[in-house]
């Protein structure tokens, strides 16, 4: 069980275009600062102007991917959020776009402990991918077919900030 002490003061920047998803995110981490964004220009003018210790990206919506993959330019830690997107395209591509994590909707109620094991990993420079296959790996199994050794290239971390 990770530390939750970590989520006080972090800067968290979350995008989703559904209201509801930011307002649970928020009320899951109270520690937490959270800026919420609701679509794609305010979300790109937040990453490009202020520094976060993780933004949580929604893949549909807010063209999650194209925000990831500004994220990695500026060095900003991102975990992809989706309901919809869970196939083994969208974690293969979220893990080569250098995402930090992969966070489903469907286990939003352990999004203090996943941040929480995602920033515990950033201070020590691992990824957290595998930690997260080991604690969800059924979920992805039945989800996707795949387990993490099951992954394209599971031993290449993603990119580290």
């Amino acid at each position: 069980m990770p530390d939750l002490r970590i989520l006080r003061g972090k800067e968290i920047l979350a995008v989703d275009d559904e209201p509801d998803v930011l307002d649970l995110i928020t009320e899951l981490l109270p520690d937490s600062h959270i800026t919420p964004a609701r679509d794609y220009e305010s979300a790109r003018r937040l990453i490009l102007t202020r520094e976060f210790d993780l933004v949580i990206l929604d893949i549909m919506g807010v063209n999650g991917f194209a925000l990831l993959e500004l994220c990695r330019e500026r060095e900003s830690p991102a975990a992809m959020l989706t309901a919809h997107s869970i196939t083994a395209e969208s974690v293969n591509k979220s893990l080569k776009l250098g995402a930090v994590s992969f966070l489903p909707k469907d286990e939003l109620a352990r999004l203090p402990e996943l941040v929480a094991e995602i920033l515990e990993g950033l201070a020590e420079g691992k990824s957290h991918w595998e930690k997260l296959f080991q604690r969800l790996g059924p979920f992805f199994k039945k989800r996707i077919g795949l387990t993490w050794e099951e992954l394209e290239n599971p031993k290449q971390p993603p990119y580290m900030y």
